[in-house]
């Protein structure tokens, strides 16, 4: 097709996606896990102010990487330029077939979820198809399935009309959601502190002192810096996709300057409103109260003290418009690697092409079809105790599993400024990385840190994470053969 992607998106769209797609149901209940890892409300902070640290640095250095190759794909491109076209496969491998569309898949479910709360019908134990088993797995459509699909697929079809409109919901639930969580971050700092507060009744730094599990207890500082690296892991899958952004390259307007400021604008704001909330939590909730909130929804009890059951139902309307812009985003965005892919021949050829409305119309729907498809599957669990089966989703085990391997992907374009910058000296930066090479070096250095203690503490988990990204390379060589061996007929006719 002659049809190009056009370069509609300014600086305020661009930031606003960067914005949008962070923020989604992360923050408002994996504090509950990460509490529970550390045991005391400073260290909560700090597991937070670490991935903050993480997410301000790794910003840093993509911005110059997005200023220099401001293209479709971002990240892939950046990767497949810096080491090579397989190591880019793999990234667009696990990126399409897990990270971006299991967390689409996830973060439906959790719109579906949460309007439950408005809609008792809405449940995952209505069903429209009853679970069929299959060993430790099941299929099953519930109402809350159904309802995640249909959203997935409105989005996926929204952007397949241009970005007019795309970028319209973007902004819009951006900005509504923004101002959300600048709402539970005011009304826990101003109407929810109390004295049996974690902040009041806890000790800040001895989890040994807030009546911590023997383990906890006992750990000395060697443990404790490690359950620390794993209490980071909710904080960092909150504070991702802040990557997307550049994913549109190729379709925002003065893209070497505006990419950089886009990505370091969006990150602030949102690594300092997380940070807050945090403190908020700290300040509204004790500690039990947050390692123990029903579904791990932190945000959802904290206003729940503040404003009784109107906080509540405010909470879950926050997180149902917080879920529903950053799903737009995420779907928006992660198409963009796909058509990147198919540009450079490895992927199906027609998702390389661009519809009449300028978007990657086929790239759309293929990612929109998976990740709907993901939300079909779904874990079961057998209760020895009661007989009863319980029902997960196999795309929160896969992105569990791929966290670890999504977090060297992440190091790996960070390490990409540095070797674009022996490998290119000459080409044009825009932007250079602020700091350079120390702020490198310390997203680096606490990548390989987490890496490490997560091989420890969850060596299955992280082992079948980085299983899934390796068998991305013999599809890589099958499907370069393949491409060789159909173009050489035609190389030989001509």
């Amino acid at each position: 097709m002659s049809q190009t992607l056009e370069r509609r998106l300014g600086l305020v769209d661009a930031t606003m996606l960067v914005v949008g797609s962070m923020i989604g149901s992360g923050i408002f209940i994996v504090s509950a896990e990460s509490a529970r890892w550390v045991g005391a409300p400073g260290l909560l902070l700090l597991a937070w102010a670490l991935a903050g640290v993480m997410t301000i640095t790794g910003a840093l250095c993509c911005a110059e990487l997005a200023a220099a190759m401001p293209r479709a794909g971002g990240q892939y491109v950046f990767l497949r330029e810096a080491y090579g076209p397989a190591v880019g496969f793999l990234f667009g491998w696990a990126f399409l077939f897990v990270i971006q569309t299991g967390t689409i898949a996830a973060v439906a479910v959790a719109f579906a979820n949460f309007s439950g709360v408005v809609a008792p019908s809405i449940s995952s134990s209505r069903y429209i198809i009853e679970p069929v088993r299959v060993g430790n797995y099941a299929l099953s459509l519930s109402t809350l399935q159904a309802t995640a699909i249909a959203t997935i697929l409105l989005l996926t079809f929204v952007n397949t009309r241009g970005l007019r409109l795309g970028k319209f919901i973007q902004n819009t639930f951006t900005v509504a959601k923004t101002a959300a969580l600048i709402g539970l971050v005011i009304f826990c700092l101003v109407m929810g502190r109390n004295a049996g507060s974690a902040a009041s009744t806890s000790s800040w730094w001895n989890p040994s002192a807030n009546g911590a599990p023997p383990t906890l207890a006992m750990a000395g500082s060697v443990v404790l810096f490690m359950l620390l690296g794993r209490a980071m892991v909710g904080p960092l899958f909150a504070q991702s996709a802040w990557n997307n952004v550049t994913f549109m390259g190729a379709e925002i307007r003065d893209a070497p300057r505006n990419l950089p400021r886009a990505l370091l604008i969006g990150c602030t704001l949102v690594v300092t409103l997380y940070l807050l909330a945090n403190l908020g939590y700290i300040l509204t909730l004790s500690l039990d109260e947050i390692q123990r909130a029903p579904q791990g929804r932190v945000a959802t009890a904290a206003m729940h003290k503040v404003l009784g059951t109107p906080g509540t139902v405010l909470m879950a309307a926050a997180i149902m418009i917080s879920t529903f812009g950053c799903l737009n985003g995420l779907i928006q965005a992660g198409a963009r690697i796909a058509y990147a892919m198919a540009q450079d021949g490895l992927f199906f050829a027609r998702v390389g092409h661009v519809n009449r409305f300028r978007v990657p119309g086929v790239a759309l729907a293929a990612q929109g079809t998976w990740a709907a498809l993901l939300t079909l599957p779904r874990t079961a669990t057998l209760d020895a105790t009661t007989g009863q089966v319980a029902y997960g989703n196999v795309y929160t085990q896969l992105l569990e599993y791929l966290i670890p391997a999504d977090l060297i992907l992440y190091a790996l374009m960070v390490a990409a400024v540095i070797v674009m910058r022996k490998k290119a000296p000459a080409m044009e930066r825009p932007y250079r990385t602020w700091g350079y090479p120390l702020v490198p070096a310390i997203y680096i250095a606490l990548a390989l840190l987490l890496v490490v203690d997560l091989l420890w503490l969850a060596p299955a988990t992280s082992g079948v994470g980085y299983l899934i990204v390796l068998v991305g390379f013999p599809v890589y060589l099958l499907w370069r053969r393949a491409r060789v061996r159909a173009v050489a007929p035609a190389a030989v006719s001509s």
